[in-house]
Parts: C-alpha cells; structure tokens; sequence
C-alpha cells in the first residue's frame, strides 16, 4: 500500500507538495473541529477545503501542460502519442486523487464536529438531553 501511495506522489510531480502542505493544514482543522466544534472556524474549514482542491487542480493540469510539451518537443513521442498521452493523464490525475482524499477525510471529521453542534454540545451550549 506504502509503495502505490509513493508511485502515485512521484507520479504526480511538483504539485502533490503543495495538496500535501493544504491537505495537512486542512486535516488538522477539521480534527481540531471534530474535537472542539466552533462556529467560527467553519469558515476557514471552507477556504481551506477549497484551497485543497484548488491545488490538486493546478497539480493536473501543470502537469498536463507539462506532457503535452514533452510530446511535441520529442520527436519519438508522436509515434506513440496515444499511449504516452494516456499515461501522462493517469500520472495527473493523482494531483486530484491525493487532494480528494485529504478533502474527504477532513468532511468526515467535520461531521463529527457538526454532529455535536447539531446534538447541542459546542460553543459552550449546554448538552440537549
């Protein structure tokens, strides 16, 4: 598993560094709400979810910028243009693939955190019985 998680993060180049960094900082949060539920940290769960995606989206597409050049500039490329192209796609789709999981793993704490706002426990409200 360890060995596919590390293939999939070379294979995604340069921009898995900064899902990781956004997806890490977006993690903690929402641990940190699931903890202790605030109101006003739901905001930044918000900006940083969106920063998540928004980072595994430039991942991609850097990255298929960065295939589409290689193709054009190396002659040996164009005989294989399908093959290479459906390889360099994969290899940029773990940009999203990685900022997904961060995504989904700090919704789900968020719920936690929603949970117990909805139960009555957070923001010093006193526990719905």
């Amino acid at each position: 598993m360890f060995e596919a998680l590390h293939d999939g993060f070379r294979d995604g180049g340069w921009g898995m560094f900064p899902v990781l960094i956004f997806g890490l900082v977006l993690l903690g949060t929402s641990i940190r709400y699931a903890v202790r539920p605030e109101r006003k940290a739901v905001p930044l769960l918000y900006g940083l979810g969106i920063l998540t995606l928004a980072s595994g989206c430039l991942g991609f597409v850097t990255a298929l910028i960065t295939v589409a050049h290689a193709i054009a500039r190396v002659p040996e490329f164009t005989a294989r243009i399908g093959l290479i192209s459906v390889v360099g796609l994969g290899e940029s789709l773990n940009n999203i693939a990685f900022s997904l999981i961060f995504v989904t793993l700090a919704a789900l704490a968020a719920c936690l955190g929603a949970f117990q706002v909805a139960r009555g426990k957070a923001d010093g409200e006193p526990a719905a019985e």
